[in-house]
C-alpha cells in the first residue's frame, strides 16, 4: 500500500508538470492565445476531470509550482484508496498520463445525446459544462467552510466581510471596496432578502458573472460601465465604457468600447462570419429608442462583456471542436480525438508563460 500511495502522490507530481508544461514537439496550438484573444481571465476549462482532481489536490496540498520537490510530494496526506487505483490505471510508472487510454474511457462517456460514436458541439458543451458546474460547486463549498464561522450553513455579511464595523454600514460608503459596495453585492445576492446566504446565493456573489440572478446582473453591468480598466488589461478591456457617467451609454461610448468586445466573440461564435455592425446593434439594443442604452437594454451583453465559466465553456468547446474536426462535419470521432490528444489536454496556462497579469477585480 505504501508503494500505491508513493506512485500516486509522484503521478499527482508528474501530471501537473505535463500539465502545465505541455510539449511543443505536437504541432498544437497555444490555448492562451484563445483568452487573449476573448479577454478570458478567470479559470481555464480542464477537459478530463481527472485532472482537475490531480490539480485541485496538488493546490491543496501546497504543492502549487513546486511539483518537482520530491520532499512536498512525499509529505502531502494520502489519496483515497479509489484515486490510487485510478493512478495505477492510466498513469505509468514514471508518471506519464495515458492519453489514448483516457480518451477511450471518456469518449462514450461524452458521447450521450444520441449515442451514435460521434461527439456533437452540442455534446462536448454538456460535458464542459458539466465539469465547470462541478469546479463552481467545489471552490463555493471550499469557501462555505471557510467564512461560515457559526456552522449554520448560511453566511452572514459579518462572516463575509468581519473587516466591516456597524460603523461602517452605516457611512455605506460605495467606493470600490467600500462597507456599502460590498453590501450591495450580498444583499443582491441574498435572493430571499432573510439576511444570510444559502449555498446557491453564495455562490452566485463569488461567481456572480454565472449567475441566473436579474439583480446581480444590474449590478455586473453597472459597475462594467463605469470602472477604470487597469493598464495591464488588453486594449479593449483598458476603456471606461459610461464616460460621461451618467449610467447609459450613448451610441459612442458604445461603439468605442462594449461593442469591441461583443464583435470579438461573436466573430469567434461564428467562425469569422461578419457580425453586425455597432450601428445595428446598438439600434437592435436600444428598445426604446431614447438612443440610449440603460442596463436593462444591455443585458444581452452581459456574457459578451463579462463571461463567466459557464459561457466560456461554450466558446472552449468551439475552439476544440474547430482543432480536431478534421473533415469539419460538425463532430468528432474517436480517431479525431486520439490525433489530436493534446488539444484535449493543453487546457491551462503554461507556467512558464511571460504574459502580463491583467486580472480584473470586482
Amino acid at each position: 500500500m505504501a508503494k500505491a500511495v508513493v506512485y500516486a502522490l509522484l503521478a499527482t507530481a508528474f501530471i501537473l508538470f505535463m500539465v502545465f508544461c505541455p510539449s511543443k514537439q505536437h504541432g498544437h496550438h497555444d490555448h492562451l492565445g484563445l483568452n487573449r484573444r476573448l479577454g478570458f481571465r478567470d479559470h481555464v476549462p480542464v477537459f478530463d476531470p481527472l485532472v482537475a482532481k490531480m490539480e485541485r489536490y496538488t493546490e491543496e496540498n501546497g504543492l502549487g509550482g513546486e511539483t518537482h520537490n520530491l520532499d512536498l510530494v512525499e509529505h502531502s496526506p494520502m489519496m483515497e484508496a479509489s484515486e490510487v487505483e485510478q493512478v495505477h490505471e492510466y498513469f505509468s510508472d514514471e508518471g506519464k498520463l495515458n492519453l489514448t487510454l483516457r480518451l477511450l474511457s471518456l469518449f462514450p462517456l461524452i458521447d450521450q445525446a444520441p449515442k451514435d460514436s460521434y461527439i456533437s458541439s452540442n455534446e462536448l458543451k454538456h460535458w464542459l459544462t458539466q465539469q465547470a458546474v462541478e469546479r463552481l460547486n467545489y471552490r463555493t463549498q471550499n469557501e462555505m467552510e471557510s467564512y461560515d464561522k457559526d456552522g449554520d450553513g448560511t453566511i452572514s455579511f459579518s462572516e463575509y466581510q468581519p473587516k466591516f464595523s456597524s460603523q461602517d454600514l452605516e457611512k455605506n460608503g460605495m467606493e470600490h471596496g467600500e462597507a456599502g459596495w460590498w453590501k450591495q453585492q450580498f444583499d443582491n445576492a441574498d435572493a430571499d432578502k432573510n439576511g444570510t446566504l444559502t449555498f446557491n446565493e453564495f455562490k452566485d456573489l463569488l461567481h456572480p458573472e454565472d449567475s441566473n440572478n436579474s439583480e446581480i446582473h444590474k449590478w455586473l453591468l453597472a459597475e462594467k460601465m463605469k470602472q477604470n480598466r487597469l493598464t495591464k488589461c488588453p486594449p479593449v478591456m483598458r476603456r471606461r465604457m459610461d464616460q460621461d457617467n451618467d449610467g447609459k451609454l450613448n451610441f459612442m461610448e458604445f461603439s468605442h468600447n462594449a461593442y469591441d468586445s461583443f464583435k470579438s466573440y461573436v466573430e469567434f461564435e461564428t467562425g469569422g462570419a461578419k457580425a453586425p455592425t455597432a450601428e445595428e446593434k446598438f439600434a437592435e439594443l436600444d428598445l426604446n429608442k431614447d438612443n440610449l442604452l440603460e442596463v436593462e437594454e444591455l443585458k444581452p451583453l452581459l456574457h459578451y462583456l463579462h463571461p463567466g465559466e459557464l459561457s466560456y465553456t461554450n466558446y472552449y468547446a468551439s475552439f476544440l471542436m474547430s482543432e480536431a474536426d478534421d473533415n469539419k462535419d460538425g463532430k468528432l470521432t474517436l480517431n479525431e480525438m486520439l490525433d489530436h490528444d493534446y488539444v484535449f489536454y493543453s487546457t491551462v496556462y503554461d507556467a512558464g508563460d511571460n504574459e502580463e497579469d491583467y486580472h480584473d477585480e470586482f
